[in-house]
C-alpha cells in the first residue's frame, strides 16, 4: 500500500497536543454482547474485522479509496476552509466561515469514518495518526456544552449559504434548513465507527458530548425545543450510539425525532420535500429528497426493529415496495428529479434528466442491508447488489479523483447533467457524494456476510476470507470467484470442529429471471438456464427456495461448495407504464447493467438498436477501463455501465431502442 503523505494538513501538526488518544472505558461502552442484545435485530452482519477481502473486482477499489481518494479529500477539505472552520470556531484562528454549505463540517467527519474503515482493512500506523490529528482539530471547534456546527459557531448571523434564515442568530432556529442535527447524524455515525476501527475514544467522547447536549435540548419538556431535522441522519447515529452505550436517552431521542415527523403540534410542518408532510407511520409513498428518505427509513427500519411497532413495520415495508416497484432505475439509482433532488411520481424513470444521486445509492444499500437484518430475504441483497455494481460506483472515476453527485442514463453530450458538467467532475461546492463514497467503500467487506444462531447467509460473492464465531462453532469460511465477471464461485467451509448448522447462498435475482422484485421490469426472454450447486462434488439436487440454496448439515473441515450462476446477455425491459422506455430495451450481463457509448461507437452511435434475433458475444478487455467484459454484435460495442464517462465527454446511452 502507498504511504500516506498529506503535506497540506503541516499547517495543522502544532495542534496535536490536543490529541487524547484514551484506550476503550468501560463507563462508556457497553460489551459487544450487551451491543448484539440491544440492536434488536434476528440477524447481525459479519464485522468487517473479521472479513479478509482478496476479491480482484472490489479490492481494488476499495484499495483506490485508501490509497488516492481520502488524500485527495483532505487536500480539497483543507484548500476549501473545512478544517480552517474547526480552528477559527475553537479561536486558535482568527477569520470568516469558508465554504458555501452548513454542512461541510461533516466532510471530515465522513473522511474520518471511512478512514477507519480502512484501517480495519489494513492497519496503517501513518494514517491513524493523521486521524488522531483531524479528531483533534474537530475537538478545537467543540462548544464547552458539546455543541458542533462551526459556521454557527463563527457567527451565527452570517450562514455561509444564503438559504439558510436567520432570524435571532440563536441555535435550532432554522432546523428546517440550518443542518445543525445532519451534522451530528454524521458526527456521530463517523465516531461509532472510529471506535470500532481503533477501540479509541478521543473521538466517541466528542460525539456523546455532542449527543447528550441534543438530549437535553430537544422534546416536550419544560424549556425543551420541540422540532425534528430537515436532513435525517441523526436518528441512524444516535441508535448506534445507544447500541454501544447502553444509554436508552439516545434511542428515545431518535424515535422522538421519527414520531414527531408531520406532527403540526410540534413544528411547522416541511412537507414532503423533507417527508414531513405527514406522520411517518402514515406514509406509503417514497417522496421528496432522496437522500433524506432513504436515511429516514434506516432509521425507521432500527426502530422497528428495536420496539417491534406494528406501524413502523408496515410503514417500512410499503415504502419499500412502493420504490422497488415504481421508483427504482435499472441501475438502482433512486431519485428522478433534479428539482429538490427528489423521487418523481409512480413510473417517472427519465433517463437524460435522471437525477440518481449517489448519496442516494449508498443510503438505499444502508436501508436495505438494514430490511435484511429485520427479514432475511434475499431480495434486499438483490437490490443492493444491483445498486453497488451499478448505480453506486459510476459515482467514482477509474482513478479515484473525479465524481457524479447525479448519475444519468443517458447523455447527449451537452445536457450538463452533473451539477453544471457533462462528465464527473474533481469536486463540488457541496461535496456530499464524494466523502460518502469515501464513507461507504472501504465498509464493503462487512455485507458479505450475515448470521443468526446458527444460521449463516452469504450475501454476495466476492473473494475473501473470513473467521468468525456462527453460535458456538467457531468457523472459517473462504470464497474464490471471478465474480461479477462469471458466476462461478467456490467456497470452503472449516468449522473448528465438526458442528450442524445451516448455510443459506443467495441465489442473486438475475439468476432466477428476476431483475428487481416486482414488476418494474422483466427480461424480454426468461433464460433456460439454472443455477446449480455442488457440496464435495457431488452435485445436490435442491433448487432456491426464498431466494437461497439451503444447506443444513454437519460440516466439517474441508467441507467444500461449489456454485454456478450461469450467465448470458439478457434484454431488460420496463415496465409499459413508465413513459420514458417503451420499445426499449437494456442489456445486462450477470449483476452488470451494460451502456453504450459514443466513443466505442463513433459512426453510428444514434442509429443503434438492438432487433429480435440479434445475438451478442462477450469478451473480456484487460486493457480496457481496468480491464472489463464487454459486449459486442455487429452493430455496437457495449461497456459497464459503471465505467462510462472515463474517456472524455461523449453521448451515452443504457436504453436502446428495440426493432421486432
Amino acid at each position: 500500500m502507498k504511504k500516506y503523505t498529506f503535506t497540506t494538513l503541516t499547517i495543522f501538526l502544532s495542534f496535536l497536543i490536543f490529541v487524547s488518544c484514551k484506550e476503550t472505558k468501560n463507563h462508556i461502552v457497553q460489551s459487544s454482547k450487551t451491543s448484539a442484545l440491544k440492536a434488536g435485530y434476528e440477524i447481525e452482519p459479519v464485522n468487517i474485522q473479521n472479513v479478509k477481502l482478496t476479491d480482484s473486482f472490489w479490492l481494488p477499489i476499495i484499495k483506490r479509496v485508501q490509497e488516492i481518494t481520502i488524500a485527495y479529500a483532505i487536500q480539497k477539505c483543507n484548500e476549501e476552509g473545512r478544517f480552517e472552520n474547526f480552528l477559527i470556531a475553537g479561536k486558535q484562528k482568527t477569520g470568516t466561515v469558508r465554504g458555501e454549505m452548513p454542512f461541510d463540517d461533516t466532510d471530515v467527519y465522513k473522511i474520518i469514518e471511512g478512514a477507519s474503515n480502512t484501517l480495519i482493512s489494513a492497519p496503517n500506523p501513518k494514517l491513524e495518526k493523521v486521524l488522531d490529528s483531524l479528531i483533534a482539530i474537530v475537538k478545537i471547534g467543540q462548544e464547552k456544552d458539546g455543541y458542533l456546527t462551526t459556521w454557527r459557531t463563527i457567527n451565527p448571523a452570517k450562514p455561509p449559504a444564503p438559504w439558510v434564515p436567520v432570524i435571532e442568530g440563536k441555535r435550532w432556529e432554522s432546523l428546517q434548513i440550518s443542518h445543525e442535527c445532519y451534522n451530528a447524524g454524521h458526527l456521530i455515525e463517523a465516531a461509532v465507527v472510529h471506535y470500532e476501527a481503533t477501540g479509541k475514544t478521543n473521538f466517541l467522547e466528542i460525539a456523546i458530548k455532542n449527543a447528550d447536549l441534543l438530549v437535553k435540548t430537544f422534546g416536550d419538556g419544560p424549556g425543551q425545543v420541540k422540532g425534528v431535522p430537515g436532513h435525517q441522519i441523526v436518528e441512524t447515529g444516535l441508535i448506534k450510539l445507544y447500541q454501544i452505550t447502553g444509554k436508552e436517552d439516545y434511542l428515545k431521542l431518535a424515535k422522538y425525532y421519527l414520531d414527531n415527523r408531520g406532527n403540526p403540534n410540534n413544528h411547522k410542518l416541511y412537507g414532503e420535500y423533507a417527508q414531513d408532510h405527514i406522520p411517518v407511520v402514515q406514509q406509503n409513498e417514497v417522496v421528496g429528497h432522496a437522500v433524506r428518505a432513504v436515511y429516514m427509513y434506516a432509521g425507521m427500519t432500527d426502530i422497528a426493529a428495536m420496539t417491534k411497532d406494528k406501524a413502523y413495520t408496515d410503514a417500512v415495508n410499503n415504502l419499500w415496495n412502493n420504490m422497488v416497484n415504481k421508483k427504482m432505475y435499472i441501475t438502482g439509482g433512486i431519485g428522478s428529479r433534479h428539482d429538490g433532488e427528489a423521487f418523481g411520481d409512480n413510473y417517472e424513470l427519465p433517463n437524460l434528466t435522471a437525477y440518481n444521486e449517489t448519496c442516494a445509492a449508498i443510503g438505499d444499500v444502508y436501508w436495505n442491508h438494514r430490511l435484511h437484518n429485520l427479514y432475511g430475504k434475499s431480495e434486499y441483497f438483490d437490490v443492493i447488489e444491483r445498486t453497488m455494481y451499478n448505480g453506486l460506483i459510476s459515482g467514482i472515476s477509474l482513478d479515484g479523483k473525479q465524481f457524479f453527485y447525479p448519475n444519468a442514463l443517458e447523455s447527449d453530450g451537452v445536457f450538463k447533467s452533473n451539477r453544471g458538467s457533462c462528465t464527473r467532475q474533481a469536486w463540488f461546492d457541496c461535496s456530499c457524494c464524494p466523502t460518502n463514497l469515501i464513507r461507504f467503500i472501504p465498509s464493503i467487506p462487512g455485507l458479505i456476510y450475515s448470521k443468526s444462531k446458527d444460521v449463516l447467509y452469504v450475501n454476495l460473492y466476492a473473494s475473501n476470507n473470513a473467521s468468525f464465531a456462527l453460535g458456538k462453532t467457531d468457523l472459517q469460511i473462504s470464497q474464490q470467484t471471478g465474480y461479477p465477471w462469471n458466476g462461478k464461485v467456490a467456497i470452503s467451509v472449516n468449522p473448528k470442529k465438526e458442528s450442524q448448522f445451516t448455510i443459506k447462498l443467495r441465489v442473486p435475482g438475475w439468476a432466477r429471471n428476476e431483475v428487481l422484485p416486482g414488476d418494474l421490469y422483466s427480461y424480454k426472454k426468461a433464460s433456460t438456464q439454472k443455477a446449480t450447486i455442488n457440496l464435495n462434488g457431488e452435485v445436490l439436487a435442491i433448487q432456491p427456495q426464498d431466494g437461497y440454496f439451503t444447506i443444513t448439515r454437519n460440516w466439517k473441515k474441508g467441507d467444500k461448495i461449489n456454485l454456478n450462476f450461469p450467465m448470458e446477455v439478457q434484454e431488460v425491459q420496463t415496465n409499459a407504464k413508465v413513459e420514458s422506455n417503451k420499445n426499449k430495451v437494456s442489456l445486462e450481463y450477470g449483476p452488470i447493467v451494460y451502456a453504450v457509448e459514443e466513443i466505442d461507437n463513433k459512426s453510428n452511435f444514434d442509429k443503434i438498436d438492438v432487433a429480435a434475433g440479434d445475438t451478442f458475444k462477450v469478451k473480456k478487455e484487460p486493457n480496457l477501463l481496468q480491464g472489463v467484459n464487454v459486449i459486442e454484435n455487429s452493430k455496437f460495442k457495449a461497456i459497464p455501465y459503471y465505467s462510462w464517462s472515463n474517456r472524455g465527454v461523449g453521448k451515452m446511452k443504457v436504453w436502446l431502442d428495440y426493432k421486432n
